[in-house]
């Protein structure tokens, strides 16, 4: 699931590629794809391929979902006990020009078909736009995600086609292929999400400040022979 952004093409600097790990219902991947949207247009002259990878950051809610407050009662304690971090969730989506709007959450969906989603529209180039329009039904428009209809929706908003999607998400097409994906992340040690893996090298974990970011894929840019030298020697000590 790759975007690329490329620099002048006088610029030899192969693509870093960044390998970003997360969930559209993680409020934190959500303000991180933007922190990382900014971190790129502060180094517009290093081209990057950014690729998507899923997680499950709830594996345990059901393929049909559940209610919200069911699931911040199984998570938090109960759905009071989520009101401090949703302000400061809100105030830092606010920040970026993002909307989280708590109140309007109803169900929390399982992230498989979205996921499959994100997947398929990765044939078109297109898996950064289908992740974000499945993170801003979510978040800002309280979409239910586990209602077929709305991800058949979200797909055609893209330009996908309509019925293939429905009648893919109908089947079990790549469900084994996104669940493994998923597990393949968490073997990896990957337990926080987002994850940005820069160039294969380097891991940046959580949603850091663009400049943050930015300052990470440089160093990577233009370190990264002696960071993989460097990751040779130590598999062969």
């Amino acid at each position: 699931m790759s975007d690329v952004q490329t620099a002048d093409p006088a610029n030899t600097i192969a693509p870093v590629t960044i390998d970003v790990v997360s969930d559209v219902v993680c409020p934190w991947c959500f303000i991180g794809k933007r922190r990382l949207e900014k971190a790129l247009a502060l180094k517009p002259n290093i081209p990057v391929e950014v690729r998507f990878h899923p997680y499950f950051l709830n594996p345990w809610v059901p393929r049909e979902g559940m209610s919200r407050d069911e699931y911040l009662t199984t998570k938090f304690g109960s759905p009071d006990k989520y009101t401090a971090i949703a302000g400061r969730v809100a105030a830092a989506a606010a920040a970026e020009g993002l909307t989280y709007a708590v109140d309007k959450m109803r169900r929390q969906p399982n992230t498989l078909d979205c996921h499959r989603l994100i997947l398929w529209a990765q044939s078109t180039g297109k898996a950064a736009e289908m992740k974000q329009r499945l993170m801003d039904l979510y978040f800002t428009q309280g979409a239910d995600l586990t209602d077929i209809e709305v991800l058949v929706k979200a797909a055609a908003d893209i330009g996908m086609d309509p019925n293939k999607t429905r009648e893919m998400l109908a089947s079990d097409a790549d469900v084994e292929k996104v669940e493994s994906m998923a597990n393949s992340a968490k073997d990896a040690g990957i337990d926080g999400v987002p994850t940005f893996i820069l160039g294969g090298v380097a891991a940046v974990t959580g949603a850091q400040s663009p400049e943050v970011l930015a300052n990470a894929i440089e160093q990577i840019a233009v370190n990264r022979e002696q960071f993989l030298a460097e990751q040779r020697r130590a598999a062969r000590a």
